[in-house]
Parts: structure tokens; sequence; C-alpha cells
């Protein structure tokens, strides 16, 4: 399992390229088509190009983590 500075760090990478040099509050509808495509494809890889297994890893594990990262973040950013 890889740690977490190596996954905060391939995120970033990966946030540069999906921003693709683009503002992201004024470019912000064609930022989050690209990151909507992205999430797509990697649950696609990731579930053997099983949409239905796609669909119910994003539903079941992704949105969850994705918002307790967020909400980690509000927390360290309000401390």
């Amino acid at each position: 399992m890889k740690s977490p500075s190596r996954d905060s760090q391939l995120a970033l990478e990966a946030a540069k390229l999906i921003l693709d040099g683009r503002d992201p509050v004024k470019d912000r509808a064609q930022v989050l088509i690209t990151l909507d495509h992205t999430i797509a494809t990697i649950l696609l890889v990731a579930m053997e190009r099983d949409p239905q297994k796609a669909v119910q890893m994003f539903s079941e594990g992704t949105v969850p983590h994705v918002e307790e990262r967020i909400m980690l973040f509000a927390s360290k950013r309000r401390a």
C-alpha cells in the first residue's frame, strides 16, 4: 500500500494535468467536465470495464471518501 504522502503527491500531479493551465474558477465548467471524464475512466479501469461495478464503487466507495477528505481539509483550515 502506498503512503499518504505519495498518494497526495500523485493527486497534485493529476490535478495539474486536469487543470492543464486553465483557471480553476473562470474555467470551472470545463475543468469539472475533465474531472468527470477522469473519474469515470479510472473507475471503469479499476472495475475491469464493468459499468455497474464502476457506478457502485463510485456511490459506495469514492463519494464517501471524497467527502471525508474535504471535511478533513475544512477542519484543518478552521484550526
